[in-house]
C-alpha cells in the first residue's frame, strides 16, 4: 500500500488543496465580506461549511462539529512521534495561547491537536503529548477513515510511510501530513489558513482582532 503511486497521490492532493485555496481567494475576493487587517491569516473570501465528522478527545468524548462552535480554533494534524514539525508547531501555538489568557473563556481561541497515527496515538495519549505543550489544546483522533474524512474537509492530507526496517519492524514508520494550520470560525466553518513558518505574536494578534470584529456589534 506504500508505493510511488501513492506518493504521487498526497503530491497531487497537496496541490489540488493550494489551488482550491487560489481560486477562494483570488476568483471570489470582489465578493469578500469586511474583515480585519491581518497580518498572517489568509481568510477565504466566504466560510465554507464542514461535512459531519467524528473524532475522539483526550478525554473520551465525542468531538462532532457542533463542539467547535462559539470559538474560533486553530486546527492541524500531527503525531506524537513527531520529531520536528509538530512540537515546534505546538509550541508557537502555545505562545499564542498564552497571550489570549485576558480574553473570556467563552470567546478565547481554540487550539486543536488531531493525531493521524492513531495506531499508536490513543485519545489520552495525544491529550498528554498537546497538553505538555499548553494545558487548554484540544487533542484528538479516529480511526483512519474517520481521520482522512476530517483532514479532506479542511484541505488537509496524511499518509503513512514505511521505514526501512518496517518489514521487520511494524512500528518503524512515519506519518507524513500537511503542515499548515486550519482556521475554523465560530459557526464551525473552515474560515481561513495559516502557512509556516509561524509567527506567534502575529498568530495571537490575528486571532484577538478576528475574536473582537466577531463580538462587535
Amino acid at each position: 500500500m506504500f508505493n510511488r503511486t501513492s506518493v504521487y497521490i498526497l503530491v497531487a492532493a497537496l496541490f489540488a488543496g493550494l489551488g482550491l485555496l487560489a481560486a477562494y481567494r483570488f476568483l471570489g475576493a470582489d465578493n469578500a465580506p469586511a474583515a480585519p487587517a491581518l497580518q498572517t491569516v489568509t481568510l477565504l473570501p466566504q466560510p465554507r461549511e464542514l461535512p459531519a465528522f467524528n473524532l475522539r478527545q483526550s478525554d473520551g468524548t465525542p468531538l462532532v462539529a457542533g463542539e467547535l462552535a462559539g470559538h474560533w480554533t486553530l486546527a492541524f494534524l500531527g503525531f506524537t512521534f513527531c520529531p520536528d514539525v509538530c512540537p515546534t508547531t505546538l509550541s508557537e501555538l502555545a505562545q499564542a495561547q498564552k497571550q489570549w489568557q485576558s480574553l473570556p473563556e467563552s470567546t478565547r481561541p481554540r487550539v486543536l491537536f488531531v493525531s493521524v497515527d492513531p495506531e499508536r496515538d490513543t485519545p489520552g495519549k495525544a491529550g498528554e503529548y498537546a497538553h505538555a505543550f499548553h494545558p487548554d489544546t484540544l487533542a484528538a483522533t479516529a480511526d483512519v477513515p474517520a481521520l482522512e474524512k476530517f483532514a479532506t474537509s479542511i484541505g488537509f492530507v496524511f499518509m503513512k510511510v514505511p521505514g526501512r526496517n518496517f518489514d521487520r519492524n511494524p512500528q518503524d514508520y512515519s506519518v507524513d501530513h500537511s503542515a499548515n494550520i486550519a482556521l475554523l470560525d465560530p459557526q464551525g466553518r473552515l474560515a481561513g489558513l495559516i502557512r509556516p513558518p509561524f509567527q506567534p505574536q502575529a498568530i495571537a494578534d490575528d486571532l484577538a482582532r478576528l475574536t473582537a470584529a466577531e463580538r462587535a456589534p
